[in-house]
């Protein structure tokens, strides 16, 4: 559930916003004065934030401010004051949207969708997920080039890295020696395939529990190698 942070000192305007807001499912919580409602902004993680500003203590001005020198959460200022000063400077020092009162509380909610909604996409686009291979309890993180089995980090050099990931990101199939030497190493294998077997030997003993039993990569006696899934 979405939770929504209202900075504002008249009570009766705050019980309004509020009440909308919670039929709408946000979950809500309210605070009056200035200092206190930028302690719990800053101090707490909130999928919007409505900054009345007037406010005892320090105005909403100083508390947007404040609140962009450390976070990105929506802001969505409230004033009595109509005019275009007030609504430059606080979206100028930050805020994402300016409404002025008295203002229909189906457009406060409105507003307030809209730009979590904005929020939500333009963070989602700017977080890109590591491409991971998990797979009874070994994870190979592909992105960051990390190994972890049962959640322990295991040391691997580069090859022996390439060689787990290519096998993990193709399973059952089973490739020949000369075919993965030449996948890893980038050249025909002339006769080097024992290069293959070295690195296979490594590896298991990195990520089996019973290198001699392996239930990760498993030898097709005659052939070469597969990741069983």
């Amino acid at each position: 559930m979405n939770k929504i942070l209202i900075i504002e000192d008249e009570e009766s305007i705050a019980e309004l916003e509020k009440d909308y807001l919670e039929l709408s499912n946000f979950q809500v919580e309210i605070e009056s004065d200035g200092e206190k409602g930028l302690s719990k902004a800053l101090e707490n993680d909130y999928n919007m934030i409505i900054l009345d500003l007037m406010l005892p203590t320090i105005d909403g001005f100083e508390v947007c401010k404040k609140i962009r020198e450390e976070k990105n959460t929506p802001i969505l200022m409230v004033s009595a004051k109509k005019g275009d000063i007030d609504k430059i400077r606080g979206l100028g020092l930050g805020a994402d949207d300016y409404i002025t009162k008295p203002f229909s509380p189906s457009e406060l909610v409105a507003r307030v969708k809209a730009h979590i909604s904005r929020y939500e996409r333009l963070l989602g686009a700017s977080v890109v997920q590591n491409d991971v291979i998990e797979i009874k309890g070994l994870k190979i993180d592909k992105t960051a080039r990390r190994v972890y089995v049962n959640g322990e980090e295991k040391i691997f050099t580069t090859k022996e890295f390439d060689l787990l990931a290519f096998l993990a990101s193709n399973p059952n199939h089973v490739y020949k020696k000369d075919e993965l030497f030449a996948q890893i190493w980038g050249m025909e294998s002339f006769g080097d395939s024992a290069t293959v077997t070295v690195h296979i030997k490594k590896i298991r003993e990195k990520i089996e529990f019973d290198s001699s039993k392996p239930q990760y990569i498993e030898t097709i006696w005659g052939v070469g190698y597969r990741f069983r899934v």
